[in-house]
């Protein structure tokens, strides 16, 4: 399974990056093999927890 994500660099050297699907919900890592990490976290956590307030995305199907 795959999970699309944004990241950045900043002036610090530090990479912000979010989950496409929860852009609300920033993580930052040493470097990027650190954010994924972190963003991996984040994924199993929103998708196994009923968390209030999480957002989540999904498909109608309308015809």
């Amino acid at each position: 399974m795959k999970a699309k994500f944004t990241y950045w660099k900043e002036s610090d050297g530090k990479y912000l990056g979010y989950l496409n699907s929860h852009p609300e919900h920033w993580t930052q890592g040493d470097d990027l093999e650190d954010l994924k990490a972190h963003l991996r976290d984040l994924y199993e956590m929103f998708s196994a927890e009923d968390i209030p307030g999480i957002r989540k995305e999904a498909e109608l199907e309308v015809a």
